[in-house]
């Protein structure tokens, strides 16, 4: 291990040094859970990245990896190392309210295919985190036990809707970390908390247990502070799930060996020239541009594409998204599970219903119900979410033109750092402009992830790389990442997130 396995050389070693360190004995996954867990009580009241801390059971299930590993056994890559799981994915016997009031208290009886997978890979969860209800925002300012905070400046957002994840990271509380995206809720907060965000290809992990936002959008995927860590979480969670209809049938591309090589020499590096320009910080773009030189240097060959669809990709994805969440919380019902409003015997089963939905739900999500409603209803229904599908093969189209050009395509992952909180929580158009550069690959399905790329001038706050990849190209996104970190840590001497550390002491 770079650091010593004990106080706050734990919690800022990566998950591979910490697996390494347990699987041969310099230290213990109760030790490395123990010292997480105490990062946690010292600085989550500030930075409110969980939702549920799940102590007891995170220690039980350290002590029989320790156990076993002192009987002998071989485990994974990952043994013992502790994660946070952002709480839309379901966990056996732990509570998961997806940031809502109207799942307050529901205990699922199963897991999610995503959360059997970190078990199976022996993988300590360490707790749930808090997330946007429903994953609906780009600040985690909607979930209803309240916003999480950035570590980089607590008066900050964290990015959203998978906040917590990325502060839990950010804060050294976790070193990994699962996300859920559906517009940009894993990339966006990596962005703006310096870590690494990947959606994987959509059908590429599995959405089974993941409570469904808009169904052809959510994809589940690692969260991590370096490229490496996040490559061995996505190998372990991806794969065919035959309990996804969406699952893809096809082997896992080769990440980790790409997060190692890191190897983007003839690479051709595409610029998408409709991500950028007005609307885009000053130092966002500078740092960007500096990452091009970054793999420019490494004999990456530089090109700008075209993808003129792009610029409708805002549009079409709020009226797709929120007419997928109009039909997939009808199910919050009040008769069936979670909260219940009104049911005293005096009232009809739809007065329960409308109570429980008015109470239940948050400003943000209503809007986006009624927003879906109206798209799908009759006489509307051709006029925009006809329209908006149109749209979305249009853009597809633009990505398997580019992708013919280029090898992966590249953009910041948003257009401005963190802002403070409040500043746009009740301005939903403002809000929803913080996605206009992830929003495209969830609409094509294609893989996009968001690496750290240095601190902005002007206000020394995180800035994120995006990197597009064709669908089941995975890898190519670590390959780029990998590349961009080792020339960074190299520049920093450390990894970015090297300086914030004082947020442990």
């Amino acid at each position: 291990m770079a650091e010593e396995t004990n106080g706050t050389g734990v919690i800022h070693s990566t998950a591979a040094e910490l697996a390494a360190a347990i699987a041969n004995g310099e230290t213990t996954s109760v030790a490395v859970t123990q010292a997480h867990l105490d990062q946690i009580e010292a600085v989550d009241g500030t930075i409110n990245a969980f939702l549920y801390v799940d102590a007891e059971r995170a220690l039980e299930q350290a002590a029989i990896i320790d156990h076993r590993i002192a009987g002998g056994e071989q485990l994974g890559p990952l043994a013992g190392v502790p994660l946070a799981l952002k709480d839309i994915l379901a966990y056996r016997g732990a509570p998961t309210t997806c940031g809502s009031k109207i799942l307050e208290g529901w205990i699922p009886p199963y897991d999610a295919t995503v959360t059997k997978r970190l078990l199976d890979a022996d993988i300590v969860i360490l707790g749930k985190t808090n997330l946007d209800e429903f994953a609906m925002g780009s600040s985690t300012e909607n979930s209803a036990y309240g916003p999480t905070r950035n570590p980089w400046d607590t008066s900050r957002i964290p990015g959203g809707s998978g906040g917590g994840s990325a502060a839990a990271l950010a804060a050294f509380e976790a070193p990994l970390a699962i996300g859920t995206d559906t517009g940009g809720s894993i990339r966006q907060p990596a962005s703006v908390t310096g870590t690494v965000g990947v959606k994987p290809t959509y059908g590429g992990t599995s959405r089974y247990g993941v409570v469904a936002m808009a169904s052809s959008l959510d994809q589940p995927g690692p969260c991590a502070r370096n490229v490496l860590d996040a490559a061995l979480l996505h190998q372990v969670i991806a794969g065919h799930d035959p309990y996804d209809s969406t699952s893809i049938d096809a082997p896992v591309p080769p990440v980790v060996e790409a997060a190692r090589s890191g190897d983007v020499s003839g690479m051709k590096i595409g610029v998408v020239k409709e991500l950028g320009g007005e609307g885009y910080a000053p130092g966002v773009e500078q740092r960007f541009r500096e990452g091009l030189e970054i793999l420019a240097a490494q004999g990456a060959e530089i090109v700008e594409v075209s993808c003129p669809h792009f610029t409708y990709a805002l549009g079409a994805y709020y009226l797709i998204m929120p007419s997928e969440v109009s039909s997939n919380l009808a199910k919050f019902d009040a008769m069936r599970f979670g909260l219940r409003v009104g049911d005293d015997g005096s009232r009809s089963a739809e007065q329960v219903m409308a109570l429980t939905r008015e109470a239940g739900f948050g400003a943000e999500v209503k809007r986006r119900i009624m927003i879906g409603t109206y798209a799908l209803s009759s006489g509307y229904y051709d006029a925009y979410y006809g329209s908006a599908q149109k749209v979305r093969t249009l853009i597809s189209r633009d990505f398997a033109g580019a992708f013919e050009q280029a090898d992966v395509l590249v953009s910041p992952s948003t257009p401005v750092t963190a802002f403070p909180l409040g500043e746009k929580v009740d301005d939903p158009l403002a809000m929803y402009m913080n996605d206009l550069c992830t929003i495209p690959s969830n609409l094509a399905g294609n893989a996009s992830a968001s690496f750290p790329v240095g601190l902005a001038p002007e206000d020394g706050l995180p800035v994120g790389f995006q990197v597009m990849a064709p669908p089941l190209a995975d890898d190519r996104l670590y390959r780029v990442g990998a590349a961009l970190e080792r020339t960074l840590v190299d520049r920093w001497g450390g990894p970015l997130l090297s300086q914030i550390k004082e947020i442990a002491r």
